[in-house]
């Protein structure tokens, strides 16, 4: 299927905004849903809505198979070991605080140290910062090259012995930096810590091997993967989640409930109380049979050469800077034109129909780090083509040319 015949399935890409054909430029905010997620949704709704796990008539049946089903389907996508070891979340922030919560908070006591990175989104940094102030355990950073990218060298410096926990996104919302989380996995483990991994980025775009990453935990979000918006999941060994504390509690996560004591109910379901995202889950369910129709690799492919083309246009800009690496990045360029506001730039483009990102993008340190305030971010995914980039350059030559009268 050719990048044509795929923007077909994607409803909201056939309109107009401003007077321009839509040119959708911000999937690493959240992605577009194509018709069978929509159609999965709805159906849910139409003929199968029920609560799950609870009830023995058949639309209960139906719905708790489905929810099931979608757990499944999501254990296969990233290659968990167990069905178990996925937990439903409401996104990657929920499952980050989960683990934070849980996990972290009970085995990090004052001189530990969790090691993380500037480049965090705010959902894999404030967290932590809550761990160390309620446990005394010590915030470290594995410091940045000048292309935004870590040095392998670096996270044999920064994890020490007295590590316990380290958390890295895989792929960086802002640089497009690609982190090597399987050797900073192997580091964390040698020095007897555990590593948490941020797969909101990555999980849409690349094919994604919890066992060959030997991640302790995983989080994503169903949202930036063509599923609905509400849905996302943690993934964690079986063992460890074992060992965790729910930290919500009510219905559906219970075993036995006494007047002063209760149990909990086996894995997955002590981590998911009250009534869960079942619409969610099957919309996720409906999105990764969607992706593997593809193919997780031509997925990337696409991504990697399309990314390609726009750094290269990008660049003829004079004036324009780009942050983070200018090879081996994932599907997204953030930049700045000189002394024009992001925000002003992301204006002009919209009145030309082309739909970007400004601001911080939840990444304030890391915006201190490249000394701005703020950034636009150009994201791609697998319905945008050539013609979406020639958009781009088109209407940041336009804005340039209009702020530069301005100015002048």
């Amino acid at each position: 299927m050719n990048t044509a015949e795929l923007r077909e399935l994607f409803p909201i890409l056939h309109q107009e905004v401003n007077g321009h054909p839509l040119v959708y430029l911000d999937s690493a905010a959240t992605s577009q849903k194509p018709v069978s997620v929509i159609e999965a949704v709805k159906h849910y709704y139409e003929w199968d809505n029920s609560n799950v796990h609870r009830g023995v008539h058949t639309l209960g049946s139906r719905a708790t198979d489905a929810y099931e089903g979608a757990r499944e389907k999501l254990r296969r996508f990233i290659n968990a070991k167990f069905t178990e070891e996925v937990i439903f979340t409401r996104g990657t922030t929920t499952a980050l605080n989960l683990v934070a919560s849980s996990y972290a908070r009970a085995v990090c006591q004052k001189g530990d140290e969790i090691v993380i990175t500037p480049m965090e989104h705010h959902s894999n940094l404030i967290p932590w910062q809550q761990v160390a102030k309620a446990t005394g355990a010590v915030l470290k950073y594995i410091p940045l090259q000048k292309d935004g990218t870590i040095s392998l060298a670096d996270v044999e410096k920064t994890i020490t012995g007295n590590t316990k926990i380290v958390s890295v996104t895989y792929v960086s919302n802002v640089l497009g930096v690609v982190n090597p989380v399987k050797e900073i996995a192997e580091i964390a483990h040698r020095n007897g810590a555990k590593i948490v991994v941020d797969g909101a980025q990555s999980t849409p775009h690349l094919k994604v091997d919890v066992q060959a990453l030997d991640c302790d935990f995983y989080a994503l979000s169903g949202h930036k993967m063509c599923g609905p918006t509400g849905i996302g999941a943690l993934y964690g060994k079986k063992e460890l989640l074992q060992e965790m504390e729910p930290i919500e509690f009510g219905g559906e996560m219970i075993d036995h409930v006494g007047l002063f004591e209760s149990t909990w109910k086996d894995l997955p379901w002590k981590f998911e109380g009250g009534t869960p995202i079942i619409a969610g889950a099957v919309g996720l369910g409906a999105a990764i049979d969607f992706l593997e129709s593809i193919g997780m690799d031509v997925i990337d492919k696409h991504e990697k050469e399309l990314t390609a083309y726009a750094l290269e246009r990008m660049l003829e800009i004079e004036g324009l800077t780009v942050y983070g690496p200018q090879k081996d990045r994932a599907g997204l360029i953030t930049f700045n034109l000189d002394d024009v506001h992001p925000h002003d730039v992301a204006t002009v483009l919209d009145a030309n129909g082309v739909a970007v990102r400004a601001g911080h993008h939840c990444c304030q340190p890391l915006m201190r780090w490249l000394n701005v305030t703020a950034t636009a971010r150009a994201s791609f995914y697998l319905y945008n083509n050539e013609t979406d980039v020639d958009r781009l350059i088109a209407s940041l030559i336009k804005a340039k040319e209009y702020f530069g009268h301005a100015i002048g």
